[in-house]
């Protein structure tokens, strides 16, 4: 396996350009060459200045009795202004914690995410509900949660207008009607600007619903699942209208699915694995020679700032790739092979086989030339000295026979044969059968 760098995704990897390490000498960087090159990097723009939104090490921790559950785990993502990007991933992998982080409803617990120039960590709660107004609009799964019931069509889109904080004016809503009548007309539902929700249909009520979050002019559109209750028909309209609104409007859209046909109709689908983005998905337009029109697509590894990848799964499983791997860089790829492979690889490289590896009587084999080494003669020294002292303990254990100036009795033999003696023997020592401490005997009485 190796990663290989594209030049057309990043122009700093081009064999062409070149990168220079150290002075233009090739001798190695002073400390004040070194002192400027951190202050240009202090000085320069900061990371995803040129992006709407910009997601740097991004962590979110939910904790609930005393268990700990990491939803994102450093995540990086940029998006540029105008794109039109899908986030694709299994259940539990992240996708919707980072979608409520970017409306504004939820905070990240480390890391760095702004939205058109706003910093979701450090807002005040004002700003947060200024930047939810103005700033993103939001469109859930559940149709019922996008509108108002007892609103029409037409009011449901009015009614953010109203929300923004200024007096009511007859101008002002005439402007507000205005605005509502033209969101409804490009979404092809203005004869339905005077139905009420519960008259429309799912895929009317959806277009209704990014009308809404289209009303006060945002930057950026956050859809959750916006096809996620439709079929597969009304999902195709449904996303033509988000295409609509990207295109017509200006506005970047972010949608979060499951569904493959709207992931592969995106030109950016970004697919996200274990609380971090993992793969990307780039899709361009070629036009041929005769007229004709064909999608090209090309699915790319994503590599964090930190220098971190996430192999695909089905590449690991093929080649069985698990707990490490080896890396050797080659001049314009590295090559990621497995252990065990390295290992053979540099064998062949030294011209050794297994055969020709020589094993001594003790069965641990060298590779030939190698020096023995002196630790096995020491260690077996230490071993035989550290028997010796234990003996030595033992025996005069053995041969001291007190305790703090305490008889301990006789040896093993004598204790063995104290008992034919007339001797009795307790659990925890010997202890002679007579009134003396020593170890003679008593004198046997004299029959009456």
């Amino acid at each position: 396996m190796s990663v290989t760098a594209d030049p057309s995704t990043n122009p700093s990897a081009d064999p062409a350009v070149g990168t220079s390490v150290g002075t233009s000498s090739g001798s190695e960087p002073t400390y004040q060459e070194l002192q400027r090159r951190a202050q240009a990097d202090r000085n320069g723009p900061a990371y995803g200045h040129d992006s709407v939104i910009a997601c740097d090490r991004l962590v979110r921790i939910f904790s609930a009795e005393r268990v700990e559950v990491q939803a994102l785990q450093g995540l990086d993502l940029l998006v540029a202004k105008g794109d039109l990007i899908a986030l694709v991933g299994a259940s539990g992998s992240g996708k919707s914690t980072l979608l409520n982080i970017l409306a504004g409803l939820d905070v990240p617990s480390a890391g760095s995410a702004s939205v058109d120039g706003c910093d979701l960590l450090k807002m005040t709660p004002r700003e947060r509900l200024r930047y939810r107004r103005e700033v993103v609009g939001f469109v859930w799964q559940q149709t019922a949660r996008n509108l108002m019931p007892f609103l029409t069509a037409a009011q449901n889109v009015a009614l953010p207008m109203q929300l923004n904080g200024e007096r009511w004016s007859a101008g002002r809503a005439k402007r507000r009607a205005a605005r509502a009548g033209e969101l409804l007309e490009a979404l092809g539902i203005a004869h339905l600007a005077d139905r009420r929700p519960a008259q429309l249909s799912g895929g009317e009520q959806q277009r209704v619903a990014i009308a809404v979050a289209m009303a006060n002019n945002p930057s950026v559109v956050l859809a959750d699942e916006p096809t996620g209750e439709l079929d597969s028909e009304t999902g195709a309209g449904i996303f033509e209208a988000f295409r609509t609104v990207n295109r017509e409007l200006g506005a970047t859209v972010v949608i979060v699915t499951h569904d493959p046909m709207v992931a592969g109709e995106v030109r950016r689908t970004v697919a996200i694995r274990d609380g971090r983005t993992s793969s990307e998905v780039l899709r361009h337009t070629l036009t041929g020679a005769d007229g004709t029109e064909s999608v090209s697509e090309r699915e790319y590894v994503m590599l964090d700032r930190t220098g971190r990848v996430q192999l695909p799964r089905e590449f690991l499983a093929a080649l069985g790739m698990e707990h490490r791997v080896a890396v050797d860089l080659g001049a314009d790829h590295i090559a990621v092979r497995r252990a065990e492979g390295a290992v053979r690889a540099v064998r062949a490289a030294a011209g050794v086989s297994r055969a020709g590896v020589s094993r001594p009587a003790s069965g641990r084999g060298r590779l030939p030339g190698r020096r023995p080494s002196a630790a096995g003669p020491c260690r077996a020294a230490r071993s035989a000295a550290a028997s010796c002292r234990r003996g030595a303990r033992r025996a005069a254990r053995r041969g001291a026979g007190t305790r703090s100036g305490t008889p301990r009795g006789p040896p093993a033999a004598e204790a063995r044969a104290a008992p034919a003696a007339g001797a009795t023997r307790s659990r925890r020592r010997w202890r002679p059968a007579g009134p003396g401490s020593g170890g003679a005997p008593a004198p046997a009485r004299s029959a009456p």
